[in-house]
C-alpha cells in the first residue's frame, strides 16, 4: 500500500487460490484471502526488504507484512520450502490466471455468502 517493498516474480504465476479459514481471514481483514504459489527461486524482493517484517501465525508458518504500512505480501511454509504464496492483491500488473478453487470453506464466516461455481473445499 505504501510502496516501501516492490518484488518481481521471474517464472509463471500459478492459478489463484481463494482461501476462507480463520487465519487467511483475520490476515486479510476480510472473509477471504487470494493467494498464488510461485517457486521461490523465481520470486525476489527488489525493493525494500528492510521493510518486511513476519508473524508466525503457526509453527513454520511464516506471514510476512509492510512493518510500516502493515500490508500483507507473502507467506512461506518451512514444510514447502520451496513456495512463496504471494498475495495477488498486492501485483499490479494483468494476471493471466484467475481463481480455480476456494479452500476452508467450511470455516468461512456467516455473514459471506460464496456465489461462484469454483471447486468447494470444506478443509484444504
Amino acid at each position: 500500500m505504501c510502496g516501501s517493498v516492490k518484488f518481481q516474480i521471474t517464472g509463471d504465476i500459478s492459478p489463484i487460490e481463494i482461501c476462507y479459514c480463520q487465519m487467511c481471514r483475520k490476515a486479510s481483514g476480510g472473509p477471504l484471502s487470494a493467494n498464488s504459489p510461485v517457486k521461490s527461486d523465481e520470486f525476489r524482493i527488489t525493493h525494500g526488504s528492510d521493510a518486511i517484517d513476519a508473524y508466525e501465525s503457526s509453527p513454520g508458518e511464516l506471514r510476512h507484512f509492510c512493518s510500516r504500512c502493515g500490508s500483507p505480501l507473502f507467506s512461506t511454509c518451512a514444510d514447502r520450502p520451496t513456495v512463496v504464496r504471494v498475495r495477488v492483491g498486492t501485483i499490479n500488473e494483468p494476471l493471466p490466471v484467475r481463481p480455480v478453487a476456494s479452500y476452508f470453506t467450511g470455516s468461512k464466516c456467516n455473514w459471506w455468502e460464496i456465489r461462484d461455481d469454483l471447486p468447494r473445499f470444506e478443509t484444504e
